[in-house]
């Protein structure tokens, strides 16, 4: 029986620190360069989504910082 690995939590459903904390460790992996080039590309690819849902969570947390401010 193969050991199969846990697929990862899709960035979506991630939280902001979820996300930011998986994306350094994405950084940082990739950085270490040990991985072959079809593992990096994948780590690349996960890591621009991570990066795209943290952009996000900042976003909706300056609109909501906002909404008050355009009310007054």
């Amino acid at each position: 029986m193969a050991n199969q690995a846990t697929p990862p939590t899709p960035v979506e459903e991630l939280t902001y620190e979820q996300a930011r904390a998986e994306l350094v460790s994405v950084v940082q992996s990739l950085e270490a360069g040990s991985q072959t080039l079809e593992e990096a590309l994948n780590l690349w690819e996960r890591g621009e989504a991570l990066a795209a849902r943290c952009q996000a969570w900042l976003d909706q947390a300056k609109a909501r910082i906002e909404a008050p401010a355009e009310t007054d």
